[in-house]
């Protein structure tokens, strides 16, 4: 689902280039980069784990627990997650207001629109095992 993904792009460049143009500050402490660039790292983990245990997938023998490998016994949809706090990590880092209000706003597409198209392919592809994950492991 390449398209949740270029909506994240696209918004990014939309609030890199609203602050650039209205100069606007969040945060006025300095605390705020190491916490960005914390959160900035913890999300580059995430997206890895949650890449590598996606490629460990076995649909030989489908079963909930088949899907609940890594991040994916936490979350349905981890590279999202990840990639949410990756690019919200950037804006608290850089101080950039209109960068986290892309951010939250393409969360917030990815999820109703992209994300449920998503579940939809998987269900029809897996089936009665996808959906005991899905009803399993709620976010």
């Amino acid at each position: 689902m390449a398209h949740s993904y270029i909506i994240y792009f696209f918004l990014f460049l939309v609030g890199i280039t609203l602050d650039f143009i209205f100069k606007f500050s969040i945060f006025t402490a300095s605390v705020m980069v190491p916490v960005g660039a914390g959160i900035l790292l913890l999300s580059s983990i995430l997206i890895f784990w949650a890449q590598k245990s996606s490629r460990a997938l076995d649909t030989s023998n489908l079963s909930k627990e088949t899907f609940c490998k890594g991040p994916y016994c936490y979350t349905r949809s981890p590279t999202h997650w990840g990639l949410f706090f990756l690019i919200l990590g950037f804006g608290i880092m850089v101080n950039a207001v209109f960068v986290i209000l892309a951010t939250l706003i393409s969360f917030l597409v990815s999820r109703l629109v992209f994300l449920s198209k998503e579940e939809e392919i998987l269900t029809q592809k897996y089936g009665a095992p996808y959906l005991e994950y899905k009803k399993s492991v709620r976010l």
